[in-house]
Formats: C-alpha cells, sequence, structure tokens
C-alpha cells in the first residue's frame, strides 16, 4: 500500500516539484494552499505524512502543526522553511514537529531518506501497537478460561 504524504505550501512550483519528486518515489501526494484546505482534507483523507510550509496565507505553519497533531497524532509531520531560525525550529519542536526541512531542498536524498526513515518509524510503532493489543487480548482470554475452570 502506497504512503500517503500532504504537502501544504501556498507556492505553486514547490507544490509541484515536491509532489512530482515524491510521486516519482511511490508515494500517493495530495497538496493543499491552505492550512484551512489541509485541515479539511485531513479530516477526509487518512495521510501518513505532512509536509508543512511554516508561513502559510491563513495561518502559521506551526498553528497548523498543533491543529494536525490534535487531529492526526500518529500521523509524521515535518516543517518547511525558507525562513530558517532558532526560534521557528524551537516552536516547531514544541509544537510537535517530527522534523525541521530548509527549503529550497538542495539534498534531495537526504530529504527523501529523513522522510522513509519517519514512515520507517511510524510503521514500527504501528506494529508495535497491534503487538501489544494482540498480546493483551490473549493474556485476557487466558484469565478469563483460568477464572471458568
Amino acid at each position: 500500500m502506497k504512503k500517503r504524504i500532504l504537502v501544504i505550501d501556498d507556492d505553486e512550483a514547490v507544490l509541484k516539484s515536491m509532489a512530482r519528486l515524491l510521486d516519482f518515489e511511490g508515494y500517493q501526494v495530495d497538496t493543499a494552499k491552505t492550512g484551512k484546505e489541509a485541515v479539511e482534507k485531513s479530516q477526509v483523507n487518512l495521510y501518513n505524512l505532512a509536509l508543512i510550509d511554516i508561513r502559510l496565507p491563513d495561518m502559521e505553519g506551526t498553528a497548523l502543526l498543533r491543529a494536525m497533531r490534535d487531529m492526526v497524532p500518529r500521523m509524521v509531520k515535518i516543517i518547511l522553511t525558507g525562513y530558517p531560525s532558532t526560534s521557528n525550529a524551537i516552536e516547531a519542536a514544541n509544537k510537535g514537529a517530527d522534523a525541521y526541512v530548509i527549503k529550497p531542498v538542495i539534498d534531495t536524498d537526504d530529504f527523501l531518506r529523513k522522510i522513509k526513515e519517519h514512515l520507517r518509524k511510524q510503521e514500527e510503532s504501528e506494529h508495535y501497537d497491534d503487538k501489544k493489543v494482540t498480546d493483551f487480548v490473549k493474556t485476557r482470554l487466558k484469565q478469563l478460561e483460568s477464572k471458568k475452570t
């Protein structure tokens, strides 16, 4: 199953280049130009990862980051910025960003490695959670069976 990525940026050139790059890598890509559009799409579709521009026309990317963290906590969220600063990085980390990437992305190999690594960790976490639930159910069934005898 293809991993789904939502790219949120008000710059059409960034949206197109990111979508092309990620599509070429085998991801299913969707785009949004505003925070509102990203929220609406996230309420309807399940995304594994969101690339969020720090400056959007209708809200700050960090505000969108927090909204998406509350709405879909398991989605990987990566902040994209053309305005890097220590305060932006700290704020992004404090609001739940999984990574912070400076635009324009020069080293696409490193960028793609970062995405793959976060998606791999997400998948491992989901597998671990499924295993925990399965183990809990098995243990609980054994406890119930032992009470019956």
